[in-house]
């Protein structure tokens, strides 16, 4: 439930930014950005917990890509369900 519930808060914000200025790939890209936004942040607390001793400074610039920190489902889908209804939306509108 939880990622329909992310693809359509997604789909709200790409509706409300495409019905005002007509741009739907600029709504895509703002409902999208903000759940990769997100869990990139949180598979960067993940490796800073898990991999670099409490500290971001331990963090390695490609630390929030290492696959060590995405390892569930929802991790993946929590982003890619709200990437994938934004995209199929824009698409259908232009």
């Amino acid at each position: 439930m939880i990622y329909l519930q992310h693809a359509l808060m997604a789909l709200a914000a790409q509706a409300l930014i495409g019905l005002t200025t007509g741009n739907w790939w600029a709504g895509a890209a703002l409902g999208s950005a903000y759940f990769v936004g997100r869990e990139v942040a949180q598979a960067e607390y993940r490796w800073i917990e898990w991999f670099g001793k409490g500290r971001r400074a331990n963090m390695p610039h490609w630390g929030r890509f290492d696959l060590r920190v995405w390892p569930k489902l929802d991790q993946w889908l929590d982003w890619i369900a709200p990437t994938v209804a934004t995209c199929a939306l824009a698409m259908a509108m232009s």
